[in-house]
């Protein structure tokens, strides 16, 4: 509970303080806001991983030596764009003795079919002299014999001189794959390919993938699927974008669950034109699937688990914080603190939680509950120093970072030490 107890210091300001002279000396300074009155967005945030349009992994189709690289990462290449080449010297060689063989194959077939005919010649000779009985019934049947194996032999001959062919297109289509090439428009990344490597169709060479639109994947559960459809509101989350956040339908689910853990995978299509996001980068994602019913709003900061009996509840204020004008709210942490107000502790029903604030049941709304600082109080109730805030103030700091949260405290903590030492204190 540190950076709580930083906040009050922090808020706390010059000679209005809790921690000045005399009967305030025990007071703290809190900040509080008014409760609100509404519903929540239902949402479901779970944890994306992005992946580039039309992200493919580039592999060797051959075992061979690379012999030059033509891409770097990052660069951007076309479809049909040579990325490596390999060495080709044994499988130019190949495809020139395939190319021999399949000349002497069709030069066997050739003979082949010339044998056959001179034997076609001859039977038909034989077959005249039988009918004129100048020739035995034998010698026409050793004739025909012949006939039919030199028909065999240009059969043979004309399969092996396809098969002769068939090879002289394999190793052409070998020699064609000591190049290989870009499948689609897109970056180069991930490059494992330097010259003198031995690769294989196993060997990752590099990823490719068009990173102006891209895809952010996430797993739903069988129960997730109740409730959540394609085109629902998306909330994406991410650092390295502009406004760290960018919204999108949900663009697909996958109607197929996995046997095991029963889930599926969903799809969110987005523009990129900036690159802010890279494939493979996590991001955060809320799916808004719905609407809660009407309750009272807080912010989450202001739920606190009593440690005297832990109930979970706010603080609320009581009497003159009623009477401050909602104009006069401070969305900074340099506003005025308020005379001592008395704070009671009230258990509360949690109805849904969002982002930045919680449905509840237990206190009406427009109450004024403590944000930051409700350990300062310590039990059922007691008296603080408050400055009231409105919501921009409490949602700036609940977006903050732990490092960034700190950062702010210092500010504001030397803010306050320039002030006072302005005012002679």
């Amino acid at each position: 509970m540190l950076f709580p107890v930083l906040l009050a210091l922090a808020c706390s300001g010059g000679g209005s303080g809790e921690f000045g002279n005399g009967r305030n000396r025990l007071i703290p300074a809190l900040e509080a806001v008014q409760s609100q009155y509404g519903s929540l967005p239902l949402i479901e945030r779970l944890s994306g991983v992005v992946k580039a349009r039309n992200q493919v992994v580039i592999y060797p189709e051959i075992s061979a030596i690379i012999a030059d690289v033509h891409v770097q990462n990052g660069d951007n290449v076309a479809e049909g764009e040579a990325l490596v080449s390999l060495r080709d010297i044994e499988f130019r060689e190949r495809l020139k003795q395939a190319r021999a063989a399949y000349q002497v194959a069709q030069a066997q077939a050739r003979q082949a079919e010339a044998g056959l005919k001179e034997i076609r010649t001859e039977l038909k000779r034989i077959r005249t002299l039988a009918e004129k009985n100048l020739t035995s019934e034998a010698e026409l049947e050793a004739a025909e014999t012949r006939a039919v194996l030199a028909e065999a032999d240009v059969e043979l001959a004309r399969a092996r001189g396809e098969q002769a062919l068939a090879t002289v297109a394999e190793r052409e289509e070998a020699l064609r794959r000591t190049v290989i090439r870009a499948p689609v428009d897109g970056t180069i990344g991930n490059r494992n390919a330097e010259i003198g490597m031995t690769v294989g169709p196993a060997t990752r060479l590099f990823t490719l993938g068009q990173l102006d639109s891209v895809r952010v994947e996430v797993i739903l559960t069988d129960r997730m699927l109740e409730y959540i459809e394609s085109g629902q509101r998306s909330e994406i989350q991410a650092t390295s974008l502009p406004d760290r956040k960018t919204t999108a339908p949900l663009s697909r689910i996958s109607p197929f669950l996995h046997p095991v853990t029963h889930s599926t995978e969903a799809e969110i299509d987005l523009a990129n034109p900036g690159h802010h996001l890279k494939s493979g980068m996590f991001v955060t994602v809320d799916i808004f699937y719905g609407e809660s019913e009407q309750a009272t709003l807080v912010p989450l900061s202001a739920l606190y688990e009593n440690p005297l009996t832990g109930a979970t509840g706010v603080y609320i204020g009581r009497d003159s914080l009623h009477r401050i004008p909602v104009e006069q709210l401070e969305t900074g942490p340099s506003g005025a603190l308020t005379e001592p107000v008395p704070f009671e502790f009230v258990p509360v029903e949690i109805i849904a939680k969002g982002r930045m604030s919680a449905g509840i049941r237990g206190i009406e709304p427009d109450q004024w509950v403590v944000t930051i600082g409700q350990d300062l109080l310590g039990g059922e109730s007691g008296q603080a120093r408050v400055r009231p805030v409105n919501w921009g103030r409490v949602e700036t700091l609940q977006n903050l970072q732990r490092e960034d949260l700190f950062q702010e405290l210092m500010r504001s903590r030397q803010s306050t030490a320039g002030d006072s030492t302005a005012s002679g204190i």
